[in-house]
This record gives structure tokens, sequence and C-alpha cells, in this order.
């Protein structure tokens, strides 16, 4: 028996190319591409909500970390301003509580400061005659 086909008595014979046939293989073909094409977008879309969800949860712990060293520092503030504290540090470096001569109130210091400028007035113009 001969198994090449060309060494065959029937070798020759052609079958005619059917239309319909190529035009299901074409459109199976173009469904084939479309549904791969749709699952390949949805397997995207899936790892980039996941890569999404990741990030979410590192800046979640970032933040969570963040406020926490907030609240540290503001705890510090608090702490540092402290009156009894800052007194203790003033007498280090020396300082002594203010005498009542020493505090002015802010009216009083504009009043002297709006005289002073018409009693300078005066003793220019004072002068020039």
């Amino acid at each position: 028996m001969k198994r090449f086909p060309e060494q065959q008595r029937n070798a020759k014979v052609r079958r005619a190319r059917d239309v319909n046939a190529l035009s299901r293989l074409g459109l199976l073909m173009f469904s084939g591409f479309v549904l791969a094409g749709g699952f390949v977008f949805a397997a995207q879309q899936h790892f980039a909500a996941v890569q999404y969800g990741y990030q979410n949860e590192s800046l979640r712990s970032e933040r969570k970390k963040l406020v926490e060293e907030q609240q540290l520092l503001a705890l510090e503030k608090e702490q540092a301003v402290n009156p009894v504290r800052l007194e203790a540090a003033a007498r280090h470096l020396g300082l002594k509580p203010a005498t009542p001569g020493q505090i002015t109130s802010l009216d009083v210091k504009k009043e002297v400061e709006v005289t002073e400028p018409e009693d300078k007035a005066k003793a220019a113009t004072a002068k020039t005659r």
C-alpha cells in the first residue's frame, strides 16, 4: 500500500471550495478573537483592581501612622508650652519674673505713641521759629 498522496490514483481529484464554510470559519474566528479579547480585558481590569486595593491599604496604614505621629507631636507641643515647664526653663536661663512696672497694656502704649509724634511736631515747629 502506498502512503504518499502523489503516488495514489485519486491524488489529482480536487473538491470545489465551499464559500459558506469559509465565511462561517471567518465568523467563528472573529467571534473567538472578540471573546478572547474580552477575557484579556476582564483579567486586566481585575489585576488593576487588586493593585489599587493594595495601594489603598498601604495608604490607609500610612495615614494611620501619620495620625498617630500627629497626636504624639501635639502632646509634645502641649507639654512644651506648659507654664510650669516654661518657668523652670526660664529660671535655668537666668530669667526672672516680670515686675508690675514692666508690664504695660497695648491701649496705654498706643496712647503714648500717638501723643509722642504730636509733641515732636510741636518741638520741631518751635525750633524753626
